[in-house]
């Protein structure tokens, strides 16, 4: 992979890193059912936009029992998951905890035999875990039912993001990313769409927060998760989610710097470890994964 790509890749990380600032503040004002059913829903008319324009078609009827599975565990599950732990979990800790599942991807891509599991990608997972509790349990947010309950959603949402990686590799087989994209989307904000309604007599407003989710589902879910399936394409799922460890310092950063949220010497040793793990898991080497000449 050529240094186009690589920082294609790094970009889209700062990208995602930035997520669960924008999300903890439409998460605390539209409340975690009506914000992750505006942002998907956002994503996908972005997207939608985008096929009408470049005259793309839909995928045949025969694909649309899969992309619905797929926008399930995909999209619809892990962004109302990161909603809901983003009124519980500090910024810069969801990004870490984000970061599982590439550790849950690996589990899944052997299952699914999309990738073999080996005693360093088994030792690497085991150290990633070691990070997380780290960073959970010894960071600077006071141990706290809620601490625990964003921690638990939050890898919820990784295991499903895991688990749909090798998933989304296959369908890319069969189906063009941008259909792919915008049809999981699409069935997201319908599964969504319920959960916001029965909870709208409760949500807030403000065009800040919308503000926020405008960016999240335009920019982050709409967008850039286009560009990632164009670049999964050409890689193996662990490759894919293997990025995340970019995610997590760039989260880490933006949280310090843009909300100030206290970052020790222990944030830094657990992102230290889980990013060793992602590495060790992944077998990801960024200069020689892609070619570029296909994407």
């Amino acid at each position: 992979m050529n240094a186009k790509i690589f920082f294609h890749l790094m970009g889209l990380s700062a990208l995602w890193g930035s997520n669960f600032i924008f999300t903890g503040t439409a998460a605390k004002v539209f409340g975690p059912n009506v914000s992750a059913a505006l942002r998907i829903t956002m994503g996908a008319a972005t997207l939608a936009l985008i096929m009408k324009i470049l005259k793309e078609p839909w995928p045949e009827k025969k694909h649309w029992k899969e992309l619905f599975i797929l926008g399930a565990v995909a999209v619809a599950i892990p962004h109302f998951l990161y909603n809901y732990s983003a009124l519980k979990l500090p910024a810069s800790y969801g990004s870490v905890m984000m970061i599982t599942s590439v550790l849950f991807g690996v589990f899944a891509s052997a299952w699914l035999k999309e990738d073999k599991l080996t005693a360093v990608k088994i030792g690497g997972s085991m150290i990633g875990f070691s990070g997380v509790a780290l960073i959970v349990k010894l960071g600077p947010a006071q141990v706290s039912s809620n601490l625990l309950i964003g921690a638990f959603t939050c890898g919820g949402a990784a295991f499903c993001s895991g688990l749909a990686t090798p998933l989304l590799k296959r369908a890319t087989t069969r189906m063009q990313p941008l259909a792919i994209t915008a049809s999981m989307h699409l069935t997201a904000s319908i599964l969504l769409s319920p959960f916001a309604i029965s909870s709208l007599p409760q949500a807030g407003f403000s065009w800040y927060a919308l503000g926020c989710l405008f960016i999240t589902g335009v920019i982050t879910s709409g967008l850039a998760y286009w560009q990632y399936m164009r670049i999964m394409i050409h890689i193996s799922p662990i490759a894919a989610l293997s990025t995340n460890f970019m995610i997590t310092g760039f989260g880490v950063f933006w949280a310090y710097l843009f909300v100030g949220e206290a970052v020790t010497y222990i944030t830094f040793v657990g992102a230290i470890l889980v990013s060793i793990a992602t590495i060790m898991v992944s077998g990801y080497r960024p200069w020689v994964t892609i070619d570029s000449s296909k994407t």
